[in-house]
């Protein structure tokens, strides 16, 4: 699902992945989805426009919805694009979501009960939404699956191809896309990251995205207190 201001690899990611099942004849179709069919901006100088709107794909086999800052924050509150993720879910056989996407599906109240991740900064607002936030690469509880900050979504949409296809397929898959990585710094050195000025510009995004609805940032802001959820 596309809206205004995403982060473009929570959702191109993903799409590599899932749109390799119907290119190696496995059986799915890979399109985007959004309210109308015109150019959106993303967080990265790219825009980008969605095949199909939310009326031709009014059932979806499967969704996935990906995160960004203040304009996700803003679609929280948005009904045609909650409203399209409600509909959706209640026949999908799996509805995804990719760093602070899983607070879209929170705000169409698909997290309620739920274990759930999203970005390591955002991780206690899923509280605001009825979730238990989990400290995992990607979270699966009955239908629904997330995954934590950006790059995850790409595990996630593997662990997806597998459960879909199967492991042979998806390992098929993971080759084809090269996803081997090796970053040049190593792996992530929790005990070093500057968390409070992340958490921080979460906060701000949230600030900026939910100006004009002052309830819902609360809820946000407050959700699970001063609780921090490590990854």
């Amino acid at each position: 699902m596309l809206y205004p201001g995403l982060t473009a690899l929570d959702f191109v990611g993903p799409l590599q992945v899932i749109s390799a099942l119907q290119e190696f004849g496995l059986g799915f179709e890979a399109v985007t989805v959004a309210a109308a069919r015109e150019p959106l901006p993303t967080d990265s100088s790219v825009s980008v426009t969605a095949s199909h709107t939310f009326e031709q794909v009014p059932a979806p086999y499967g969704l996935i919805v990906p995160g960004g800052g203040a304009p996700t924050f803003a679609a929280l509150a948005d009904e045609q694009l909650t409203g399209y993720v409600r509909q959706a879910a209640r026949s999908a056989k799996v509805v995804a979501s990719v760093c602070t996407g899983s607070l879209i599906l929170g705000s169409a109240g698909l997290l309620e009960g739920r274990e759930a991740v999203t970005h390591w900064a955002a991780m206690p607002m899923l509280r605001a939404f009825g979730a238990t936030p989990v400290s995992r690469r990607w979270v699966a509880d009955g239908h629904v699956l997330t995954a934590a900050g950006v790059a995850a979504g790409i595990d996630m949409a593997l662990h997806l191809a597998a459960e879909l296809v199967g492991e042979d397929a998806a390992r098929m898959i993971q080759a084809a896309i090269e996803y081997d990585p090796q970053p040049p710094l190593g792996p992530i050195d929790w005990d070093r990251v500057d968390r409070a000025s992340m958490e921080s510009s979460i906060k701000s995004m949230a600030e900026k995205g939910l100006a004009d609805q002052p309830e819902l940032l609360a809820r946000l802001t407050t959700a699970g207190g001063a609780q921090s959820v490590s990854p």
